[in-house]
């Protein structure tokens, strides 16, 4: 392949890792078995390198007004190390990207988006910095991003080299600390994609593969396995978490797909306030099917009423591996959508039966 690379490129190659194209970037895939990593990160821990995501640095006297007119929710009453789920709107209401925002400062925020939106996210901030006193700067080159996760992510992390600047055992979920490793400055956040308890380091670039090496190591005894992307999308499919291009996009509200708790109302003025997206799909929301059997419903299949009409289109779906049962998101009409009603799906000409059911399909157990 010809694209992209991250920082831990030669590290998948020597690993035999299967590669496919994501947003530009030659990522693994699969190092074993796509089975095999989604039960590992379940009951012990996989490491996944996330570092084709972008990070955009915001920082000035008025990054926290700019981010609060910027994006969905208030990002001005994040408390110092803190991570905030939040959206970027269209004017038009729409979805532009989801992304985290980490607060290192009064005056200091790091912005995680996805790897295929870098440069529209980007471009989208920095405009919309002009009235602002603000600096936007694209630091998606200069970091790496490892990802720790499951029930055991928390000693492999306190059994590593990395030295955080507070006891690792105190972070709560959705905050951050700093530290460092071996003399190079971390930051070791308590987020995730996939379910599970875990935490996710940004990394000098230089250093990942350092990084990598020593929670391999020290994992690897506890049951961490190296994971691929396509384990990482049944993981979040499980956890109900929208996946841009899939249950986010610009024709879709936050609303619809669920995430109006990511959406303050009560700001003066931001970017996408109040406007909801007009159109054929303006009437659907987003919900989750389940089907018996082991055909599972996949992305752009048609959802139809029990009467065969046209109600929706399936999003995301996969045969769950740890369910057992094949599961699907769909965006259906708001009418259709109530948690065991029975639809249809068109799977190449033929009906599967499927009912909507709540999100998410999966909930791990509370940790502290």
């Amino acid at each position: 392949m010809s694209g992209k690379h991250t920082p831990l490129h030669a590290v998948h190659v020597a690993a035999g890792a299967t590669f496919t194209d994501f947003a530009g970037y030659d990522m693994p895939v699969r190092y074993s078995s796509d089975l095999e990593e989604h039960h590992s990160v379940r009951t012990a821990a996989g490491i996944f390198d996330l570092s084709h995501m972008a990070e955009i640095d915001v920082s000035g006297p008025q990054a926290a007004q700019f981010l609060d007119y910027a994006l969905s929710n208030r990002l001005s009453a994040m408390e110092m190390l803190q991570a905030k789920y939040s959206l970027l709107l269209s004017p038009s209401g729409g979805v532009v990207d989801d992304l985290i925002v980490y607060r290192f400062g009064a005056e200091h925020f790091l912005i995680v988006a996805n790897a295929s939106n870098r440069e529209v996210a980007f471009s989208e901030l920095l405009a919309r910095s002009a009235d602002f006193d603000v600096e936007v700067r694209d630091d998606s080159d200069a970091w790496a991003l490892i990802a720790v996760q499951g029930p055991v992510s928390r000693e492999v992390m306190m059994a590593s080299s990395i030295t955080p600047d507070s006891p690792l055992e105190d972070l709560r979920y959705y905050r951050f600390i700093t530290g460092e490793f071996q003399g190079q400055p971390i930051a070791i956040a308590r987020t995730g994609y996939t379910g599970e308890d875990g935490y996710e380091v940004f990394v000098p670039a230089a250093h990942a593969s350092e990084v990598w090496a020593d929670l391999e190591a020290v994992g690897m005894p506890l049951g961490l396995v190296r994971c691929g992307l396509a384990c990482r999308d049944t993981l979040r499919l499980e956890a109900g978490m929208p996946l841009y291009g899939h249950e986010l996009g610009l024709d879709y509200s936050p609303a619809q797909a669920g995430l109006a708790r990511a959406v303050d109302n009560t700001k003066d003025d931001f970017v996408g306030a109040g406007v909801m997206p007009v159109g054929p799909t303006s009437s659907r929301v987003l919900v989750g099917l389940v089907a018996e059997g082991k055909r599972a419903p996949r992305a752009g299949y048609a959802v139809l009423s029990s009467e065969g009409e046209p109600i929706g289109e399936v999003t995301s779906g996969a045969l769950s591996p740890t369910l057992g049962y094949p599961v699907a998101m769909a965006y259906i009409d708001s009418d259709h959508a109530t948690p065991g009603h029975s639809l249809l799906v068109d799977v190449r000409g033929s009906h599967l039966s499927v009912s909507v059911q709540e999100l998410p399909f999966y909930s791990r157990k509370k940790v502290v």
